[in-house]
């Protein structure tokens, strides 16, 4: 029986999943940090499965998840090759994770800042019009826990801000908005992370986030989008100050 893993005995409840997440986890972290760089052909099928004690049948599921986020492709006669970084799907949690630990340089927190500039302030416009009663409360639920968190330096803030946010983009009732949010989840939660430990006080801060769900309260669009555009401003301005802080750096970034 072909059970996904080499146990010699009956596969047990869970295994094939635990392997094939192992199998998934190490090839996209070999590609993302360059171990297997671009160009670069994988090792034969053969070698793959000695390296990671797995079945063909697992090996090739593996693979199949990998070439559909754009990272390999098979080719005739010559073997499976690593694609251009431009062409992976770097919303894929997997992906986004290994990129996140084999981030060289900032240009992935400066898209990530980039691509919030342009989705939340309308998420926050559409939540002023479209957010119901219950999905009212879950942004005021999550701004009460950042405000009683009682400083930014924590990871109950960290995780109140993500909370806050993502509420937010769930209410905009745009589904679009919403799977990108899921998307990106692990990497706001690391942004968040990085820049709360700079630049805004907890008051200034609680305000911000406080002037973007009144306006969503209060059914002003507008408002709404501009509370927000402010906010995601200010936060792009603390992303600077982390990263100057971090490498040391004496002049502007972009």
């Amino acid at each position: 029986m072909d059970d996904g893993v080499r146990t010699g005995g009956l596969e047990r409840p869970g295994t094939k999943r635990k392997v094939m997440d192992g199998v998934l986890a190490g090839l996209v972290d070999r590609i993302v940090s360059g171990d297997l760089p671009e160009g670069a052909t994988l090792p034969t099928e053969t070698e793959l499965q000695e390296a990671y004690g797995v079945s063909r049948t697992t090996l090739r599921e593996a693979m199949q998840y990998v070439a559909a986020q754009g990272m390999v492709r098979s080719r005739t006669r010559a073997g499976t090759v690593v694609m251009p970084h431009s062409q992976w799907n770097y919303l894929d949690p997997l992906v986004l994770e290994a990129a996140m630990r084999h981030a060289r340089g900032d240009r992935f927190y400066l898209a990530l800042i980039e691509a919030r500039q342009m989705l939340e302030p309308a998420a926050a416009e559409m939540a002023a019009s479209r957010a119901d009663a219950a999905e009212l409360a879950e942004i005021a639920r999550a701004f009460e826990r950042m405000v009683a968190s009682e400083g930014r330096d924590t990871e109950a803030w960290s995780q109140a801000d993500l909370e806050f946010h993502a509420a937010i983009i769930d209410a905009c009732g745009n589904w679009v908005f919403r799977q990108f949010a899921i998307a990106i989840r692990a990497g706001l939660l690391a942004s968040l992370q990085m820049t709360n430990r700079y630049s805004q006080t907890f008051d200034h801060a609680i305000g911000l986030h406080g002037a973007v769900l009144e306006a969503i309260r209060m059914r002003q669009p507008a408002r709404a989008r501009a509370a927000m555009e402010a906010l995601i401003g200010t936060a792009r301005s603390d992303l600077l100050e982390a990263m100057r802080r971090r490498e040391g750096a004496s002049g502007p970034l972009p």
